[in-house]
């Protein structure tokens, strides 16, 4: 049996997720978790954003929301890790239970709400993390008269120990939130972020995270605007409302967004049509449903130039960082590639046009 962050990954699937989501932080803290063995091959490293990542496989936003074991995560053998969603104000979020889990399907769906410690906590402890890539995912608070104002704070507040910034206009658990990826609020949101980010004394990378529902035909003007409002990068998805793929009747009625297994065909395909639209001019983080090396693969073959993992690592435990990071070693010495250059987007145009189940 894996051990999951230091404790049985059976006891933890068999505790209420919640529950099992603060041991998991705690045990990190305590130092009983799996560290990785030696460096990163070689192969595995880019240069993106201005920034030296060992290895394409990070961790999501959304486990270490108060930036708590941000170092911890990197000796895991995770090649950066995004902290957050982080709203100005500390908030409670939902009301519970507002995670469910699903074996079956090996899927999560939570409605959490933006629950976090607020900016300063998190800053406080990221002053003093060490080296290594942390990006800060910025959230608006639920009940902010200016949501806009709100990241534009954040990235003032935040813009001295974030080695990027992911703007969080996707969740589908803070009402109207989405609202955001409409072109003209996102140009305006954009244009508003960057004034601020121009203002800062460091200015980290500002990458965008979309919804896995937005409509086919809205993607094309938001991904202009997100290449012409100066935007560094994409992630590409946040958890879906749509149940297509669950099995699991009772699960399937909870509210909330999903993630884990079945998202896998509806955000790498839209992954691929991010990267087809940008024309691979803005390097790309996949993400939703990866739980294996050969999920990881496809993600990068259908445009990504980063993954991240959340709800894969839950069923799997922290062996899938190495297997994951073997695959893709794999599929380069298979066609004789020495980087992961040549492997990024080469099936996009096939995951592009697949249709997804009703």
């Amino acid at each position: 049996m894996n051990p999951l962050f230091g404790l049985g990954q059976a006891v933890l699937l068999a505790l209420d997720p919640e529950r099992a989501h603060d041991l998991a932080v705690r045990s990190l803290e305590l130092g009983l978790y799996p560290r990785a063995a030696g460096s990163d091959d070689k192969r595995l490293g880019q240069r993106l954003f201005g920034l030296d990542f060992p290895n394409p496989v990070g961790m999501a936003a959304g486990f270490d929301k108060n930036a708590r074991v941000a170092r911890e995560l990197l000796g895991m053998g995770f090649g950066f890790v995004e902290v957050g969603s982080l709203t100005p104000q500390a908030q409670g979020g939902n009301a519970g239970p507002r995670i469910f889990r699903s074996a079956r399907d090996r899927a999560i769906i939570n409605r959490l709400g933006f629950n976090n410690e607020g900016q300063d906590a998190a800053l406080s402890r990221l002053k003093g993390r060490g080296n290594g890539i942390v990006g800060v995912n910025l959230g608006a608070g639920r009940d902010s008269s200016d949501r806009i104002g709100d990241y534009a704070a954040g990235i003032a507040r935040m813009a001295e120990v974030a080695s990027y910034f992911t703007i969080n206009i996707s969740s589908p658990n803070t009402p109207g939130l989405r609202d955001l990826q409409a072109p003209e609020a996102l140009a305006t949101l954009l244009q508003r972020l960057q004034e601020a980010r121009a203002a800062a004394a460091r200015k980290p990378p500002l990458l965008v995270k979309l919804a896995p529902d937005v409509a086919d035909e809205d993607l094309p003007e938001i991904a202009r605007v997100i290449l012409s409002g100066g935007a560094d990068g994409i992630i590409v998805s946040n958890s879906t409302l749509s149940r297509a793929g669950l099995r699991d009747a009772a699960f399937a009625t909870e509210q909330g967004g999903m993630s884990g297994r079945p998202l896998f065909p509806r955000a790498t395909r839209m992954l691929a049509r991010v990267y087809r639209l940008t024309e691979g001019k803005l390097p790309l983080i996949g993400l939703g449903g990866i739980d294996s090396g050969e999920s990881a693969l496809n993600k990068i073959e259908a445009g990504a130039s980063l993954i991240q993992l959340y709800t894969g690592l839950v069923f799997e435990g922290p062996s899938l960082i190495g297997r994951i990071k073997q695959a893709l070693l794999a599929a380069m010495a298979k066609d004789g590639y020495d980087e992961l250059t040549p492997l990024i987007g080469r099936r996009a145009q096939d995951w592009s046009e697949r249709e997804l189940a009703p």
